[in-house]
């Protein structure tokens, strides 16, 4: 499809359907098996390849040998700007990073994947979204169970409570952007308990939204385990659900 006109294809398949990664994998397995057959370490998973080698030398010559291979023999095209040969610990793989501790290769969560999934809770808890508190949980929970579940295999407990606490300032603010008038602040201040004193000044302080939600003021009355309560999701205690 093309500005929104359908268009006659010569050749491939259309992308996300049900036979394009069947035809895919059928088309792949003759690689798996030419690469177990020179003896080299890899893993593929649809068509995305990484194959393993001891030295950089090595892998550029593997590279240089197993291309004709599989444009000349199974007719596929290499994207040469996504192709490249790089230290493991370099590459990103299905949103995965790898590190080398005490000798042995480790999967971390890797850093771009991270920056996507900030994006995307950016996004929920932004103020023009038009979503409601129970929208906006639901679809926080979505995100929460979905990314832990994909990325569980990792060593990702040393990012989660960092990330969790980010994703409480966005709440905050999201919550604080919502009490739009100094009214309201100060209704719901008081209620959540601050003194009237306090929830008067707050209620008509001048600072941005950001630094508000940092704010010992917001961080005492919408507190973790008032947050919690209300049953905003978070990555840690699901992590540990899952793992456990």
């Amino acid at each position: 499809m093309s500005g929104g006109v359908f268009e006659r294809s010569e050749q491939g398949v259309p992308q996300g359907g049900p036979l394009s990664p069947i035809l895919g994998n059928i088309m792949l397995n003759e690689c798996d098996k030419e690469l177990e057959r020179r003896g080299h370490r890899f893993i593929r998973y649809a068509d995305d390849l990484m194959i393993f080698s001891k030295s950089r030398r090595a892998a550029e010559r593997t590279l240089k040998n197993i291309a004709p291979f599989i444009e000349g023999k199974l007719f596929l095209r290499i994207n040469r700007e996504k192709t490249k040969v790089a230290n493991v610990t370099k590459v990103k793989f299905l949103g995965y990073g790898f590190y080398i501790y005490w000798g042995q290769g480790r999967l971390r969560v890797h850093p771009q994947s991270i920056r996507k999934l900030k994006d995307k809770i950016r996004q929920i808890t932004g103020r023009s979204n038009g979503m409601g508190i129970q929208r906006r949980k639901e679809r926080l929970l979505q995100i929460v169970r979905g990314w832990v579940n994909y990325f569980k295999l990792a060593d990702m407990k040393n990012i989660l409570k960092p990330l969790d606490e980010w994703m409480r300032s966005r709440i905050r603010m999201v919550v604080w952007k919502r009490w739009k008038k100094v009214k309201t602040r100060f209704i719901n201040l008081k209620k959540l308990g601050l003194d009237e004193e306090r929830a008067w000044m707050w209620a008509n302080t001048r600072k941005g939204y950001w630094r508000t939600a940092h704010s010992p003021i917001l961080l005492r009355t919408l507190s973790n385990d008032r947050l919690k309560r209300a049953r905003y999701p978070n990555f840690y205690d699901y992590y540990l659900q899952v793992t456990v």
